[in-house]
């Protein structure tokens, strides 16, 4: 969260998480500062750390030696596979590939290049790229600078399986060419994309044996989906935030048999175009989030019996008709959030015995419709947020044993209903974002020791208050903010070693002392204390938080150039600062 407290109730997220809140992770801007914090690359760098007692292998030394004297060396072509495909991933990790060292790649038949997201990728890389030749199995090259030109050079790798070029804005119908004729492809991204159109689509048509395609945000491809509908081996399509796509574009997908998840949250879509996917019995996962469907699409979705992921965020649904959700008896996550339902739909959910996770998020839900949900044993996650409930609510939740994560935030509960969440020993996550909740609330929570994330954003919550939180030894991400917190109340935390995330920003009173307090919380890697009194003078206490990957400190007495320093000079892992 940012330096502000305040949070709009009804701000919509573009791409949520489908068991939550809607469809999927959001990457990161490509001018964004703080990328590489999603960087495509999963591969881990050697890991050397002098004085850390492990004794590195006399490969991982090598890799380490080759790295720091790139320069010297011209190719790598007579080293076996394996080891330049190591050496590869340590430069692309390490952020040491330029254009110029990549050269001595040229023909050592690599299989995976995962440049996504890495600085200065264009054209001119393509060629050493395609010299893999038929050993080049997948590429990444997701937010770069290639444009369709350098898609020739990817003609003679036809091996490939996996090509994502996510963010790549230079790259048109034309380059959908060039790919044409890699029939072995099973997974193909094009996230983000307003050049490609429905007549270069025709491209897609040969990947017969495509598994995945992901063409969320690519405004023009409406009658495109044409082509696909001999892909009989697709089992994920992805055309989300595609406000092109209607109900004609559904009937090509009507024979896709295999079709295991489709997304099209954000477009045109109605019942009439649901109503050409009840022959897919395969699907399990559908996200209709912002689209104009109302309870009507459940007639057709009640023939999808292996259905189990279900988003209707956002949609057009009333209480009226809601009673054909008892027939999708298979759900485990059901999506209802910012619907215009109420207590009266929730009768129909209480047949949904297999619901893992329940969104009713902004719903005019009240206290007394959340009997209906005391049968739903198997419920993990529960989103109530904004709703009405109130605390006598609270007790239809204390029998849901299996519970491990509720938002109450923007409800009415006060620190009274909160006992009755006592005994829900398997929480893990809980959301108290309400003014109503003071220290006496916090201390009924006491006996939740499996706590991992605790949010108390804008609670009334003081340094006496914090004493409590010493029993939360598991937590992993913790937020009091806007609270009245001094330096004194932060001694409490200090000892919460477990801890990745705090953010203690409103708290007015904090001072450089509270750096010094927390400095030995070495698993950190978000902090945020903003609007607070810390000091430049205070950073030096930051020094030993070397897996800090963000740092906030809005509107404190430090300038930009100070973290920066903090950053180049102490703090190698410290990618997201503010203020920049």
């Amino acid at each position: 969260m940012g330096g502000a407290c305040s949070r709009k109730r009804d701000q919509r997220e573009e791409e949520d998480n489908l068991n939550g809140g809607g469809g999927v992770s959001r990457r990161y801007c490509k001018s964004g500062s703080s990328k590489w914090l999603a960087t495509s690359f999963t591969r881990p760098a050697v890991d050397f750390q002098p004085g850390n007692g492990k004794c590195p292998s006399l490969l991982d030394l090598c890799i380490r030696k080759i790295r720091e004297d790139i320069d010297k060396y011209d190719t790598f072509s007579m080293l076996p596979r394996d080891i330049s495909q190591q050496i590869f991933n340590e430069l692309v990790y390490s952020r040491c590939l330029t254009e110029v060292t990549l050269e001595a790649f040229r023909d050592c038949a690599l299989q995976d290049l995962y440049l996504g997201e890495y600085p200065g990728v264009n054209d001119s890389w393509m060629d050493v790229v395609s010299s893999q030749g038929s050993s080049l199995l997948s590429v990444d090259l997701s937010f770069s600078d290639v444009t369709d030109s350098g898609l020739i050079h990817l003609k003679d790798c036809t091996n490939l399986q996996a090509l994502n070029f996510n963010y790549c804005d230079q790259i048109s119908d034309h380059g959908l060419d060039h790919i044409s004729g890699l029939s072995n492809l099973t997974s193909l991204s094009f996230r983000r994309n307003n050049a490609i159109t429905a007549q270069g689509m025709s491209a897609f048509a040969g990947l017969v044996n495509l598994v995945k395609l992901d063409l969320e945000r690519c405004p023009w491809i409406h009658g495109g989906l044409v082509y696909l509908k001999d892909l009989t081996r697709l089992e994920s399509l992805n055309i989300s935030w595609c406000n092109c796509i209607t109900d004609a574009d559904m009937k090509p997908l009507s024979g896709l048999t295999n079709l295991k998840g489709l997304q099209i949250s954000c477009s045109k879509v109605t019942d009439c175009g649901i109503s050409y996917l009840k022959g897919l019995h395969n699907l399990s996962l559908l996200n209709l989030e912002g689209c104009p469907v109302t309870a009507a699409c459940l007639d057709s979705l009640s023939a999808l019996t292996a259905l189990q992921y279900l988003n209707l965020s956002r949609c057009c649904l009333t209480d009226n008709g809601c009673d054909k959700f008892s027939r999708l008896v298979k759900l485990k996550v059901l999506n209802l959030a910012f619907n215009d339902i109420t207590d009266a739909c929730l009768v129909h959910l209480k047949g949904l015995t297999n619901l893992e996770s329940l969104n009713l998020d902004s719903c005019r839900i009240g206290d007394e419709g959340l009997v209906n949900l005391t049968g739903l044993q198997q419920l993990k996650c529960l989103e109530l947020s904004d709703t009405e409930v109130g605390s006598n609510g609270l007790r239809h939740l204390s029998g849901l044993v299996n519970l491990e994560s509720i938002n109450l935030s923007f409800t009415v509960i006060t620190d009274s209903g909160l006992r009755k969440l006592s005994g829900l020993s398997s929480l893990k996550s809980l959301n108290l974002d309400a003014r109503q909740i003071t220290d006496s609330g916090l201390a009924t929570l006491t006996s939740l020791t499996g706590l991992q994330h605790l949010d108390l954003f804008g609670a009334r919550i003081t340094d006496s208050g914090t004493n409590y939180l010493r029993n939360f030894k598991n937590l992993r991400s913790l937020e009091i903010c806007g609270g009245g917190l001094t330096d004194s109340g932060v001694k409490n935390i200090r000892d919460l070693s477990s801890l990745t995330l705090l953010n203690l920003s409103q708290n007015c009173n904090l001072t450089d002392k509270t750096l010094e307090m927390i400095s030995g919380l070495t698993g950190l890697v978000s902090l945020n204390v903003s609007n607070s009194r810390i000091s430049s003078s205070g950073l030096r206490h930051l020094r030993t938080l070397k897996n800090l990957k963000s740092l906030t400190l809005e509107s404190c007495k430090v300038s930009a150039n100070d973290i920066k320093n903090l950053q180049s000079n102490h703090l190698p892992n410290l990618v997201s600062v503010r203020p920049e």
